[in-house]
């Protein structure tokens, strides 16, 4: 294990990421569905998920690390959870480091559970979702008007 201590990672270093991006600050258990909302599977460079990693703001949290560049609008990670960090790596260093802010609209993030929605039935539609309560984090479905909370 690295003892090397850098800021915001806890005892994980982050030299072995020349470029790429660095999700922090994940809520423990929550890499995995993060990993699934972002396709990760399907893109062709290294993704490492460290889950559990000590933290002293969190306990205990987890961390996505994608080598390359990603060309896509994490904010709309902030609706499954707001407390990540995104950190940009250049040349082995942290250049920028984004907090979330919630986007207005969520197309095909999240799902509506209703089954009574025309979603559950046009398949071929999207997922949107508006944001109504910024404080709550309470988005609804555009179709049927059902509560998503993100966390």
């Amino acid at each position: 294990m690295n003892n090397n201590k850098e800021p915001e990672t806890g005892n994980l270093n982050i030299s072995g990421l020349k470029q790429g991006i660095v999700i922090d600050h994940i809520q423990a258990g929550g890499a995995m569905k993060i990993y699934e909302y972002l396709n990760l599977e399907k893109l062709d460079c290294t993704v490492a998920i460290i889950k559990n990693a000590k933290s002293n703001k969190m306990g205990k949290k987890d961390i996505i690390k994608i080598e390359g560049p990603l060309d896509m609008d994490l904010n709309v990670l902030g609706v499954l959870d707001h407390k990540l960090t995104i950190n940009i790596i250049e040349d082995n260093k942290i250049v920028a480091k984004k907090k979330l802010e919630l986007p207005e609209v969520v197309t095909d993030i999240i799902k509506c559970k209703n089954p009574r929605c025309i979603t559950s039935v046009e398949q071929e539609l999207p997922h949107s979702f508006k944001l109504t309560d910024r404080t709550k984090r309470i988005y609804r479905c555009v179709y049927c008007e059902s509560k998503f909370k993100g966390n």
